[in-house]
């Protein structure tokens, strides 16, 4: 439901799987197996992505991402340069092409990206240091995306419920249409009902989900 103002106020409710210790452990010892277990297997691939970035485009080859975690709590996260190393100063030359309504940006054919970066972020490779963060504990491999700090700092209070529980990788948003969601209220809702519906079942089709989507070079 909307207030006058617009803003939405859907209530956040929380799976009941979330008060059960078991479940809770099933989902740290996941996410601390799959995220091990994927780091050394694609350390062989980090090392030939770094080796093209490095020689298709001058910058770092990792990228520090400055994002928000559960409950709003700042962290950085990594991922490999995708972008121009500049990348970040020239958004604010793009903002009127943002496709995305709300406080994240998001537009086609943007022309920071390298094009080692568009090969990689078709298949998501990019996103692979992240397995990093979930082993750490900062994230988990699903749960709602975490925001960059910048764009959480503009989130109305009913955007920031996403965060009340720790970010993940892969979502709801990404395996239901993840280049089609261009309402960010929208893409909340999806956050919120993976909180109301959570289970270690759903993490499981969810992952399934991601999988397919990656394999089938979905991403943008």
């Amino acid at each position: 439901m909307a207030s006058a103002s617009g803003e939405i106020h859907e209530p956040l409710v929380f799976s009941s799987s979330w008060n059960r210790p078991l479940q809770l452990a099933c989902k740290r010892a996941l996410d601390v197996v799959f995220s091990a277990v994927l780091l050394v297997l694609v350390a062989p691939l980090f090392l030939l992505l770094a080796i093209l970035v490095k020689l298709t485009s001058p910058g770092p080859v990792f990228y520090h991402w400055k994002v928000a975690g559960k409950n709003g709590r700042r962290f950085t996260g990594y991922k490999i340069r995708s972008m121009v190393a500049n990348a970040d100063k020239l958004k604010k030359q793009l903002e009127h092409r943002n496709e995305m309504t709300g406080p994240v940006f998001k537009i086609d054919g943007d022309p920071r990206i390298t094009a080692v970066g568009s090969w990689m972020r078709r298949y998501s490779l990019d996103e692979l240091p992240q397995l990093y963060s979930v082993l750490k504990g900062d994230m988990s491999l699903v749960g709602p995306r975490p925001p960059l700090f910048t764009e959480y700092e503009r989130f109305t209070k009913y955007q920031k419920q996403k965060l009340a529980v720790k970010p993940g990788i892969t979502c709801l948003w990404q395996v239901s249409g993840r280049n089609q969601v261009n309402d960010f209220d929208e893409w909340v809702h999806l956050d919120l009902e993976y909180i109301r519906r959570w289970s270690i079942w759903l993490d499981m089709r969810i992952l399934l989900a991601t999988c397919g989507a990656v394999f089938s070079g979905s991403g943008k």
